[in-house]
């Protein structure tokens, strides 16, 4: 099976940004677009021993009975309400250029349903936040962070209004997966025709100046156009500082490594800038 661009879909506000994201990312890539939605049914139950245990045998069962009759009622209006969020954002794709998007609607976790479908994906387009965690601006939502740590595919994060990526910033500490990321950068057919930056976060040393000449080096070679800087500070508030000055459209940022220079982009520097991100991050592993 071709790969594929996969985009998670929910009720979230983040749906329109991901179909939009995703259509970008699937024509930039000559890839097909699968949307999937994902209905677990168990994410709300209530637990059994949650129930009082003062209730005779007979009230028990029935309460038992009408809990499953509720539940059966829920994953009904779950898969309907799936339904016609997929039919949307199939329409939405192909309104933005799109031939034939698939959709599937698959029952399950989050988690466990996407790292199942891997294989075939090439990128999985995600919203910041899914539906469950809409309205806490400050939080990122449990499951995105177990699919960060968990899938072995680049996972682009994405906000809720579209804008085509004309300014690219790399987070760079000189390890394998950032060097895999410049290269990728390089070659993408997704990154064509960008202006691309790479930032290293610590001290302005020999090392760090030759490891910025071969990003640099290996960006140019590629007709891109490139600048970097070497800066001293937090990781987190250093790239956030220099997006702004820049006008970055998107990052780009190795998850959870572990680099050679301690005090470089860590697991927890990965979550932080995922949480206070105002544009996409493109997340490599």
């Amino acid at each position: 099976m071709t790969e594929q661009v996969l985009a998670a879909i929910d009720g979230s506000q983040y749906a329109e940004g991901v179909c939009d994201y995703a259509a970008w990312a699937s024509l930039a890539l000559s890839a097909p677009l699968s949307f999937v939605h994902v209905v677990d049914n168990h994410s709300q139950v209530p637990e059994e021993r949650n129930l009082s245990g003062n209730l005779r045998f007979g009230a028990r069962e029935r309460l038992m009975k009408e809990l499953s009759e509720l539940d059966e009622k829920r994953a009904k209006v779950n898969r309907e309400q799936g339904k016609l969020m997929l039919e949307a954002a199939k329409a939405r794709a192909v309104e933005d250029g799109v031939h034939d998007p698939i959709t599937r609607q698959l029952n399950g976790t989050l988690v466990e349903t996407l790292v199942a479908l891997e294989k075939d994906v090439r990128l999985l387009v995600i919203g910041k936040r899914g539906e469950s965690a809409d309205q806490a601006s400050g939080h990122l939502g449990s499951n995105l962070e177990r699919v960060v740590r968990e899938m072995h595919r680049p996972i682009l994060m994405v906000p809720k209004i579209f804008k085509r990526p004309e300014k690219v910033l790399i987070a760079f500490d000189g390890s394998k997966t950032a060097r895999k990321g410049v290269e990728m950068l390089a070659r993408s057919p997704l990154f064509a025709g960008t202006e691309c930056h790479v930032l290293i976060v610590g001290s302005d040393t020999a090392e760090h100046r030759s490891e910025l000449e071969w990003a640099l080096s290996t960006l140019r070679d590629a007709s891109h156009q490139a600048e970097g800087a070497i800066r001293a500070g937090e990781v987190a508030d250093t790239l956030q500082a220099y997006e702004k000055e820049h006008g970055i459209d998107l990052l780009v940022m190795g998850a959870y490594g572990h680099s050679r220079i301690r005090h470089l982009l860590v697991g927890s520097t990965t979550t932080a800038m995922l949480r206070g991100s105002r544009i996409p991050v493109l997340i490599l592993r």
